[in-house]
């Protein structure tokens, strides 16, 4: 009898521990999330192994950080950041700061597109930190920095002496700017030739019988409205032809401002006949006015647009457009500042895109 009593509790043991909550078994958090034990157990690898497949180790085979990265995805394991920031000192978030501007079309969708692009698979993830209007551009970096929000930064619309670069690197903190300043001190950024842009701008509106140009520029203290100017100037200053820049509205006007600028001036004396627009939603601000002023594209007045959207290719009258990618400019951005972040020099993270000329 006694023996069958044994028996009896040691089945009633075994059938407790199956009916046991899967939030209590081994290699789970008590709140039910897997952990890098749950892998190990699921795969026979070591932990250390997991985790440094789920961080892309090099060393490892692609088979096995495919097979981890697989198995993680499918059982829903999320890294615990607060434990990791605590063992390695790291948030694992990168803050892209955007500022609220409407002249280039689907900026900030595509900028982020390239970013997540870059930081798959990685431990990284994107934090989108709006600067509002009319507040400091300071005041999203010195949050960051206070509070230790993120491991790198990411922002655009520099100035050439920009108080956030200079704050940046007087902290020593990561970070990749969307476009380049005057500091002699050397900084990670991805540009676009704007300089190279305006110029060929205008010379493709030379070519087309053009005899009085015009160019839509963003506020002064922008270093691209700057690159802008001189590629602008170069060209007319080569080509003898009579300029002027865009005067009642800039890029940060709102489009029917930027409309009525356009109607109010071609209809005056000595309106020019070739409009650079430096952003989409500028240039449909401009064809805009100039068709309700009653010109004619192509005709009385051609226009060369710079392009991010690819909107253009569905826009008539048809005008001609250069391209720069944003996405692309998104994607190698992400791509610098995780490689500032592990301590490669600023000198030998810096790129510059050419203009994309389809004409």
């Amino acid at each position: 009898m006694g023996d069958q009593e044994t028996r009896l509790e040691k089945r009633g043991r075994r059938r407790v521990g199956g009916d046991t909550p899967a939030a209590q078994r081994p290699g789970r958090k008590s709140d039910g999330k897997p952990t890098l034990r749950t892998i190990a157990q699921m795969t026979g690898l070591a932990i250390t192994t997991i985790s440094r497949a789920l961080n892309n180790a090099p060393e490892l085979s692609e088979e096995t950080r495919v097979r981890v990265q697989k198995i993680a995805a499918e059982i829903g394991y999320v890294p615990d950041r607060t434990a990791l920031r605590l063992k390695t000192g790291r948030t694992h978030v990168i803050s892209l700061i955007l500022d609220p501007h409407d002249e280039i079309l689907g900026f900030g969708q595509s900028m982020v597109s390239g970013l997540t692009t870059a930081l798959r698979g990685t431990p990284y993830h994107l934090v989108i930190t709006p600067n509002y209007p009319y507040s400091s551009p300071l005041e999203p970096i010195l949050y960051i920095l206070r509070n230790k929000a993120a491991d790198g930064v990411i922002f655009s619309r520099t100035e050439p002496d920009d108080p956030r670069v200079r704050l940046l690197l007087e902290n020593d903190f990561p970070f990749v700017s969307h476009g380049r300043t005057s500091h002699s001190e050397p900084h990670p950024f991805v540009d676009y030739d704007n300089h190279a842009f305006a110029y060929h701008a205008a010379m493709r509106l030379r070519s087309k019988g053009c005899r009085k140009l015009t160019i839509i520029l963003p506020p002064t203290q922008f270093s691209f409205g700057n690159h802008l100017r001189s590629g602008f100037m170069s060209a007319v200053e080569e080509s003898g032809l009579d300029w002027e820049i865009f005067a009642g509205a800039t890029l940060d006007n709102t489009a029917d401002e930027i409309r009525l600028a356009t109607m109010q001036r071609i209809g005056a004396p000595g309106a020019p006949d070739g409009y650079i627009c430096t952003g989409d939603a500028a240039a449909l601000a401009v064809m805009a006015g100039i068709t309700d002023a009653g010109r004619v594209i192509g005709r009385d007045v051609e226009v060369v647009a710079k392009q991010t959207s690819g909107i253009f290719s569905q826009v008539r009258p048809r005008v001609d457009a250069i391209f720069e990618d944003t996405a692309l400019a998104g994607l190698e951005m992400g791509q610098l500042l995780l490689r500032r972040i592990n301590g490669e020099p600023a000198a030998a993270l810096q790129i510059l895109h050419q203009p994309e000329i389809w004409f």
